[in-house]
């Protein structure tokens, strides 16, 4: 049996999976470049598409969302900012992203951009 026909397909299918792998981590890589350069706004834009691309990765939520508020730290949405880290820590308890996720709201609170005991909710 030759396998010189196989060669071909199994060439394409490592290729095809390789790439449906890299995607959501290659837009994470791309945002992580763009927060390091100071371009939040290019950053949101790779987080989205890597949370487009990871819906089925949901190890990758928490990360995504950790660099989406230090994003909208830095555009100083801290109320966003919280949110965001409030709603990784009731989403993702254990992961090691939300529990930098708390250190974050610690750091809002003290230097006074949120209030711990202010509840904030989506207005209706």
């Amino acid at each position: 049996m030759s396998t010189k026909p196989l060669l071909p397909v199994l060439c394409a299918t490592v290729v095809l999976l390789a790439g449906c792998a890299a995607g959501p981590h290659k837009h994470l890589d791309r945002a992580y470049q763009a927060y390091d350069a100071g371009s939040c706004e290019q950053a949101q834009r790779e987080l989205a598409k890597a949370e487009h691309r990871s819906r089925s990765r949901g190890h990758l939520q928490p990360e995504i969302s950790l660099l989406r508020g230090l994003c909208l730290e830095r555009q100083a949405l801290y109320l966003d900012a919280a949110q965001t880290y409030r709603f990784m820590i009731r989403r993702y308890p254990h992961s090691e992203y939300s529990y930098r996720a708390g250190a974050r709201l610690e750091t809002l609170r003290q230097l006074g951009y949120i209030d711990p005991a202010q509840e904030l909710k989506p207005q209706n």
